[in-house]
């Protein structure tokens, strides 16, 4: 038997408004993952991309279709349901790293554990900064932070609950060529160390072909779904 499914996407589907000012932006979208699998989403701006990852993630509702996200139908869950969901399966890298000024790269680090007021989130908070070379910037803020850094911090942080899957939206997009580099470099080691299932969407095509597949969307559909030669 192959491994278990983490994502299962069922002709999603996402409208905005009614009538004749509706706008479709994800249109019949299919596709799973098994665990452990790694896929980029790559298209045009306005393709569909982020959507499509808020509604895998859970943290939008489609318009018709379903997700299952590691086993679990998303579309039966209430909000609180889906939160605890997220908490407890799922990490999250963004393009503009979404951390919180008001606290330290350690603080930030620790924020999903934190939540679930879990023992040892300072701990494994040290641990994964040093391992992202940030051990000596512990309690340095965001805004003393170059993106590179700020980057490294937001990825200890996705890590840190041991997710089952991991979404990334455009994670070197604010990045330097070199800085990039490294960023991906780090994202594909902890992935691959932690066994998750990661979901990434990007334009840089670098960065897709480190993975198994590639899903392009163009329109709101899927024009081509292969996966990548080794």
């Amino acid at each position: 038997m192959g491994d278990p499914i983490a994502l299962n996407v069922q002709h999603l589907t996402k409208t905005y408004g009614t009538g004749a000012n509706a706008l479709t932006v994800l249109d019949d979208v299919s596709f799973s993952l098994a665990a452990g699998a790694t896929c980029a989403v790559v298209g045009p701006s306005g393709s569909g991309k982020t959507t499509l990852l808020g509604l895998c993630a859970g943290l939008d509702r489609a318009s018709s279709g379903s997700v299952s996200l590691d086993g679990v139908a998303l579309g039966r869950l209430d909000e609180d349901r889906c939160a605890q969901l997220r908490s407890e399966k799922v990490g999250f890298v963004f393009q503009n790293f979404q951390l919180i000024p008001t606290l330290s790269a350690l603080e930030n680090a620790m924020v999903p554990l934190e939540l679930r007021r879990e023992p040892n989130a300072r701990e494994r908070a040290i641990d994964l900064l040093d391992r992202v070379g940030l051990g000596d910037r512990l309690h340095h803020y965001p805004a003393q932070l170059s993106g590179g850094e700020q980057q490294r911090v937001a990825l200890a942080r996705a890590f840190i609950n041991r997710p089952a899957l991991l979404f990334a939206d455009e994670p070197t997009g604010n990045l330097d060529d070199g800085t990039s580099g490294k960023v991906r470099d780090l994202l594909f080691s902890l992935n691959e160390e932690s066994a998750a299932t990661l979901i990434l969407v990007t334009h840089d095509l670098t960065l897709a072909r480190l993975t198994q597949r590639i899903i392009r969307l163009q329109g709101g559909r899927v024009a081509d779904d292969q996966l990548v030669p080794w």
